[in-house]
């Protein structure tokens, strides 16, 4: 694979820097740790409680925030189901599926930096 030098310019707008148009998406602190805990649920889906109890740390605003953006990129899919209380599900959209090797690839990478 060939290198490229890092642009001189920040906006990813201008430079079309697939690292920095990745990190634009997904390199917000809590995104990659929701999008990991609802590909390892069961059938890829969480109910947004069950997020708010695993992605630890996390308040219940941002943890919206993020899951509003992660839906408005394509990564995750809501469902809301006419109950009462109502039941919101969040799972995988064909994008965020392709993310997932990657994601495994760098958690065997930080497995191995931690020992």
């Amino acid at each position: 694979m060939e290198k490229k030098p890092l642009p001189k310019s920040e906006n990813i707008y201008e430079t079309a820097c697939p690292i920095l148009y990745a990190m634009e998406l997904i390199g917000q602190k809590w995104k990659l740790p929701i999008l990991w805990y609802i590909a390892d649920a069961e059938n890829q889906t969480l109910r947004y409680r069950e997020l708010e109890r695993k992605v630890v740390g996390i308040t219940a605003t941002m943890l919206t925030k993020c899951l509003r953006e992660l839906e408005r990129d394509g990564f995750v899919t809501r469902t809301q189901y006419a109950t009462i209380p109502p039941t919101v599900e969040y799972s995988l959209a064909e994008r965020g599926r392709t993310l997932i090797p990657a994601l495994e690839s760098v958690y065997r990478w930080a497995e191995e930096q931690m020992r």
